[in-house]
């Protein structure tokens, strides 16, 4: 509705009325004179309204306090995780679910060098498990400076 109120607007605008002018002489003769670019007060009229209903509008949309919950994809993301885990936890070895927990509790993301400290394993175990991890699908290693950004897949 609101652009079709702009459209008609601009249409408005854009297509001027040309008024053509009568003029009689004494003798009878009849002069017509055509003038361009004006605007009726029929024009002006509509013009107006439909720039109101538009800033309504307008005014409406920006101003609306109405709030659409909307989770973030990574929320949606992690909750889907948290409600798989049992199930999950079940199939992986203690090392592997051990970590995956530490990275599920961290909101998904985790520094690789953080992981150790947190679980109580070394950097060696937990680099071969996040292979193992990653092997599987479970999770993403990425590259961030000099160490490992890890992410639940």
């Amino acid at each position: 509705m609101l652009a079709l109120g702009i459209f008609v607007a601009a249409l408005k605008l854009v297509q001027s009325a040309s008024i053509s002018v009568y003029f009689y002489s004494a003798n009878g003769t009849k002069t017509i004179t055509s003038i361009p670019g004006l605007y009726t007060y029929t024009d002006m009229l509509t013009v107006s309204l439909l720039m109101l209903f538009v800033g309504v509008g307008v005014s409406y949309l920006l101003f609306s306090t109405r709030e659409i919950p909307v989770l973030p994809v990574g929320q949606t993301l992690l909750d889907e995780r948290r409600s798989g885990w049992q199930a999950l936890s079940k199939t992986l070895k203690e090392d592997e679910a051990k970590i995956y927990q530490a990275i599920l509790d961290a909101g998904g993301v985790m520094n690789q060098g953080d992981i150790g400290g947190n679980v109580g394993l070394s950097k060696t175990t937990v680099s071969r498990t996040l292979e193992l991890l990653e092997s599987r699908g479970l999770i993403e290693k990425r590259r961030r400076g000099m160490g490992n950004v890890i992410l639940l897949k």
